[in-house]
Parts: C-alpha cells; structure tokens; sequence
C-alpha cells in the first residue's frame, strides 16, 4: 500500500498501532510484574519507620520534677498548688501561671485540662509544651500572662497516666466522665461519689473557686487500644497519629463552643503551622441528629450530644467549653496559642475584650448579658445573671420595623405578669409603675406599625426570687452599621453613653450594637426593663418586587 494511502486511512491505522500496542504488553508481562513487585519493596524499603524508635515514657519524678522546676525558674510567674490527692497518695498538681505585675481584676480566666490524660498521653504531652511556651519570652505568652490567669492541670489522673494507661482511676472512674450520669445529680450537677474518684472532685473545686471564662480539655493518642496483655513495656512508638478535631469529639458534639467562628479561628492558627483539621458533620455533609430525626439517623451525623465533666462548669458558670484531639504536640500547641489570642484580644461582635461568654440569654437577636468594666466584674455578673435566666420574661415589638427597636425584660415573677402580647394591655398594666415613664413609652410604641409584642415566658423557680446584686446589661443588634442613634430610653428615661450606667454602641459582624448598662445600686431594686432604641439607619434598602413591566401590561 502506498505511504501516502496508508497515511489517509484511518481505521487501518489505528487498528494496526491497537495491534501492535498489545504484542507489546504480552511480550513485556512478566518482565513489568517483576519490575513492579520490585518497585513495591524498594518503595516500602524507602519509607520512614518511626515506629522502630520508642518515645519517652514521662515517669511520675520526672512530672514532679519538672513542676518544681518551672516553679524555682519562675517564681514570678508560676505557682503549683496541690488541688488534691489520688486514693493511692500521688498529689494532684496544678500550675497558676500570670503576670502578678498586672491587674488580676482585668484578667480573663482560662482552664486548660487533660481529663482523658490516662492513656491518651498526647493529650498531656501538647500541655507540657504549651506551658514551655506560656514561659517563653515569646510576645504572644507576654500578652497572655497580662491578660489572662491560666489554670493548668496536665495530669488529673495519674493512677491511670503512670500506673495502668486505662481511662478509670483504681475504682474505674474516670474524671472525663466521672463514671457516667449515674454518678451525677443532673438537677443540680453535683457529683455523687466524691468519696471514689477525687480527681473530679479536684477539677470541680477548682472550677467552683475560679470560676472560669474558658475550659479547654486536650485528648490524643496512647495506648488505650492496647489490651493489659498487649501493653508490654508500656512504651508508645513513635509515629502514631490520629484525625486531629477541635472542639468537639466523634463520640460527643457538645464539646466545642457556642460559636463556630472560635473553633475555625483554632484551626487557622493551627493550619498556619502546617496541621490540618477534620471539621465534623461539614466534613461528612450531613446534618444533626435529634430525638425527632431518629428514623433517619444513619443519615445523621455520628456525634451525640453526652455529658461529661467539663459541664459542670457550663451549667454553673456559663463557662466556655472545648476538646481537643491532638495527634501531634506541635499542632495542640499552635491551638493552644491560637486560643490564647483569642482571649487577648476583643471578638468580633464584643465590645470589651477577652473571651465572648457574656451573654446569659436571647430573644430574636436581643440579649441578657453581663455588666461591668473589669473581667471580673462582668464575671461576677455572668455567674449571678447565668443562676438567675431561666425565670427571666423577654418580649419586643412585633414584626420588628427599621428604625425602631425594643426589648422587655422582666427579671422576676411579679414583672413578668406585666407584659402581655396585646398593646393596649400591656400599656395599661404599666400605668400605674412609679419608676416609669408610661407616656413617652406609650408615645414611641403607638408611633410604630407593629400590632403586638412577641413574649417568651421564663419559669418560676420557686418562691424565693433574689434581687440582681452585681448589675445587668442589654444588647440590642441593629442591622445597619452606622445608623444615627436618635433616642435611647430604659422604662421611658432618656439615657447617655456610659459603659456603667447608660449606654454603649459599636460595630461588629455586620450589625450596630447597643448595650444598655444597669449599675448594681440600680439592678438591686429594679425587676422590670423597658428598652426603646429609636434610630436613622442612613441606608436605603429596597423593599418587595414587581412583576416585570412586559407581566404588568399583558394582565391590564
């Protein structure tokens, strides 16, 4: 066949390169299964193998060792304090460390804690070096010990961590759990077998004294897989890993904080050491389970919601709670440190700095939250306030309107029979209340056109209602970020900016805060909270739609 035939027939072509292409790997087969299983074994013998080398087994003297060190090398900044005692007579160490050349007042409080600090070492190993680092001249420690108190507690089991890597103490308790909701009172959230597991009780004291804006518990790896039989010399190898979380766990999704931008700002600070982050049911794309979902739950995301003992804190305190799972040291550390900014600076919607845990309860974007210009005035606030929410009564205008916003918020049972859904009702039972201004209240109200108020009810809690001692404040969230603030009124008084008894605004997340600041001689003798905030939102924002003109003239 010509060359020039041969280069214009196609199909011949193509059949004979397919031909030919197949002779080839017929004749090479064998000779590519020996390369290949060749290639296998040298990859296999290339790669590293950390698991031949053991890791250090942190011995008790060593831990106690270390603490009295960092103790004599920092006496200005250190402080070990035993919060406890094992069954067995092992101390319960835990380390304060601050700057005592600022003012405490200021401080926000953390708690870091490693409640499954058995077997899971890694978990302890990653504090150990975030208390090098909070030691460290590193300028982010120097901002942390003049902002914060840190309560550091690396091993809270160490029966467990030393003696048998289990998760229980010698009475099979163990303090992540405190032996499960059995051994709790979850009325009241008090532990009931303080006599067989000490090292809760540890952890609870020193969250009853201090308080804490924040507890954070690190996890990680061991060897708490390992059969008794198969824990040998009890020595980890080198190399084991596992998904690094934080926030949560897979077992239980309420671990992690109430804002989700907290868990990614970690995370930033984590990936930016190279470390990356397994993010939950957004990872698995799949939604919540609940008790009313439970038909469909293998569609469901895996976690639950469980209780465990860093709730104690939540349920007494409003502290904010976090886990993580650390697979490397140095990826707990970077979100340990990146935690620590967190608390340093101001978050994005607050208006005073340090952690957001002020806000006690809500009500369609309007807030009870804490009062006090020092970290630990509002924290004495929270506290009280955070006992106290569940009786508060909330209401606002309805359908809410640009321009206007109220908020009503009766603190006791009394107050509360007040506010009514109906307008004209509720003006008339406030007619008579000497401390309020019923017709400016009745004025700004009827100017609007909302036809009710929305009401949420609180509880009663029994038939002793304590006064408010440590003062009260109120945010309001405009969806404008720089309306003019035209009249700001509490039970019809007009009020002045003053972060203690008056008002304060500021912008953050796309919204103009407002809070109102009740001081503490106020907060003692009031019950009742009548908020009006008038405002030019400067913005103009288009409302509803038409149908398009070529619609419009053919249905003329």
């Amino acid at each position: 066949m010509p060359a020039s035939l041969l280069h214009n027939c196609c199909p011949f072509r193509t059949s004979l390169r397919i031909a030919f292409c197949l002779l080839s790997l017929l004749l090479n087969l064998p000779l590519l299964e020996a390369q290949e299983t060749e290639t296998l074994q040298q990859k296999l013998a290339r790669l590293p193998q950390p698991w031949q080398k053991k890791l250090h087994r942190l011995t008790l003297k060593e831990y106690t060792e270390t603490l009295k060190f960092w103790e004599q090398t920092h006496p200005d900044l250190v402080q070990v304090d035993r919060i406890g005692v094992t069954l067995e007579g092992i101390p319960l160490p835990m380390l304060k460390i601050t700057d005592p050349k600022t003012d405490l007042k200021q401080k926000q409080i953390c708690l870091v804690t490693a409640l499954h600090g058995g077997p899971e070492r890694s978990g302890t190993t990653a504090v150990m070096h975030f208390v090098e680092w909070m030691l460290s001249d590193d300028p982010e420690a120097v901002a942390t010990r003049q902002k914060q108190l840190l309560l550091i507690i690396p091993i809270i089991n160490p029966y467990a961590y030393f003696e048998t890597d289990r998760f229980g103490n010698s009475q099979k308790i163990d303090p992540y759990t405190g032996g499960g909701t059995t051994n709790w009172d979850l009325k009241t959230f008090q532990f009931k077998l303080p006599e067989k597991s000490p090292e809760v009780m540890a952890v609870l004291s020193v969250v009853d004294q201090f308080q804490p804006d924040v507890h954070v518990d690190v996890h990680g790896t061991g060897l708490q897989e390992y059969a008794p039989e198969q824990l040998g010399s009890r020595e980890r190898y080198r190399g084991q890993t596992m998904f690094e979380v934080t926030g949560s766990a897979y077992s239980n999704m309420s671990l992690r904080p109430w804002d989700w931008r907290i868990t990614e700002a970690i995370n930033q600070s984590g990936e930016a050491a190279g470390f990356g982050y397994d993010r939950f049911e957004a990872d698995a794309q799949r939604l919540f389970w609940g008790n009313s979902l439970t038909a469909m739950s293998n569609k469901l995301w895996l976690g639950r919601p469980q209780f465990y003992t860093a709730h104690y804190g939540y349920a007494h305190y409003h502290t904010m709670l976090m886990a993580f799972e650390v697979g490397w040291e140095q990826s707990g550390l970077a979100r340990l440190q990146g935690l620590m900014k967190i608390g340093n600076q101001r978050w994005q919607d607050e208006f005073h700095s340090g952690y957001p845990v002020n806000r006690v309860n809500s009500y369609i974007g309007h807030y009870v939250s804490a009062w006090g210009t020092t970290a630990r005035a509002r924290r004495q606030s929270r506290v009280e306030l955070w006992k106290q929410q569940p009786r508060f009564s909330q209401a606002v205008l309805y359908p809410q309107t640009a321009g206007r916003d109220t908020y009503l918020v009766a603190t006791s049972q009394k107050a509360a029979e007040l506010l009514s859904a109906d307008i004209p009702e509720f003006l008339a039972n406030i007619k008579d209340s000497p401390d309020i201004d019923q017709s400016a209240l009745q004025t700004i109200i009827e100017a609007g056109p909302e036809i009710k108020f929305a009401v949420s009810k609180g509880r009663a809690l029994g038939p002793k209602e304590l006064p408010i001692e440590h003062g009260i404040s109120f945010q309001l969230r405009l969806p404008y970020h720089q309306p003019d603030l035209v009249d700001i009124r509490l039970n019809g008084h007009l009020l002045h900016k003053s972060e203690t008894d008056g008002y304060v605004s500021w912008q953050g997340s796309g919204f103009t805060y407002v809070q109102i600041n009740v001081p503490p001689e106020k907060s003692k003798t009031h019950d009742l909270y009548l908020i009006t905030c008038l405002y030019a939102p400067k913005e103009q924002r288009t409302y509803g739609w038409k149908p398009p003109a070529q619609v419009l003239n053919r249905i003329k």
